[in-house]
């Protein structure tokens, strides 16, 4: 996200403009990590309100377009094929706290806050707030960011299991491309498998769940990479995936 004069702060253009990425991302076949962050000094400081109090009869309006813009973005950060990090600093708010909570993984700065914000504007969450906060937190722990307004730090978001890891600010970027590059050399086949997994094992049985597992197994056998992964583990020596 690249408004950094007001904290990436989302307008309908910037979301747009996302939702561009977002498709761009869906057309590539040779993507094995996505790396979601901000520039400045925030990842992102939540809905930019001006457009709402421009005209508050219209608000509603406004909202259409930005969700017609950011929907297909969640969809994207939870059905490709690539784990997506979300790299964080700054203020994390509103609509970022939402598309934080969509993605694969998430490390942050050690000066981050991270806070919900919608009951400061006396309004639901959007962006999936209400779907991924209580599954990642629970629902005692995502009730404290909308009814009580906690402010977290890093430190807070990483006890609850909003984020994988604390490093210091100036560490983030090196720190993340770290993350990234493991996650690119891995097995990206077995990785798509996951996610298919735990995205539709929401909900599904044990018993489909178990079955769904079986046959992701026994295909990921077929591949290349598992050829490659058991070999290496016999030889103790590294494997080189190939996402073949």
């Amino acid at each position: 996200m690249n408004r950094p004069h007001v904290l990436n702060a989302l307008d309908v253009a910037t979301a747009q403009a996302i939702r561009l990425a977002a498709d761009q991302l869906n057309q590539r076949q040779d993507l094995r990590c996505i790396e979601f962050s901000g520039a400045g000094r925030a990842f992102m400081a939540g809905g930019d309100l001006s457009a709402f109090a421009d005209d508050f009869a219209k608000a509603d309006n406004v909202v259409h377009a930005l969700l017609d813009a950011l929907e297909p973005v969640i969809a994207t950060f939870q059905t490709h094929s690539a784990p997506v990090i979300a790299s964080v600093h700054g203020a994390v708010a509103g609509a970022g706290l939402s598309l934080l909570a969509a993605c694969d993984l998430a490390v942050a700065g050690a000066s981050t806050r991270f806070l919900l914000a919608y009951n400061q504007i006396a309004a639901p969450p959007d962006c999936g707030g209400s779907y991924f906060l209580p599954r990642l937190l629970g629902e005692r722990k995502a009730a404290e960011l909308m009814y009580l307004g906690e402010n977290w730090n890093a430190q807070d978001a990483q006890a609850a299991g909003l984020i994988n890891k604390v490093v210091a600010d100036e560490e983030l970027i090196s720190v993340t491309a770290d993350m990234v590059a493991k996650i690119a050399a891995g097995p990206t086949l077995a990785f798509t498998q996951y996610k298919k997994l735990v995205r539709n094992g929401r909900d599904r049985s044990l018993d489909a769940q178990l079955a769904a597992e079986r046959e992701a197994f026994c295909a990921a056998t077929k591949t290349a990479d598992f050829r490659e992964g058991v070999s290496a583990f016999l030889a103790r020596r590294a494997p080189a995936f190939l996402a073949r």
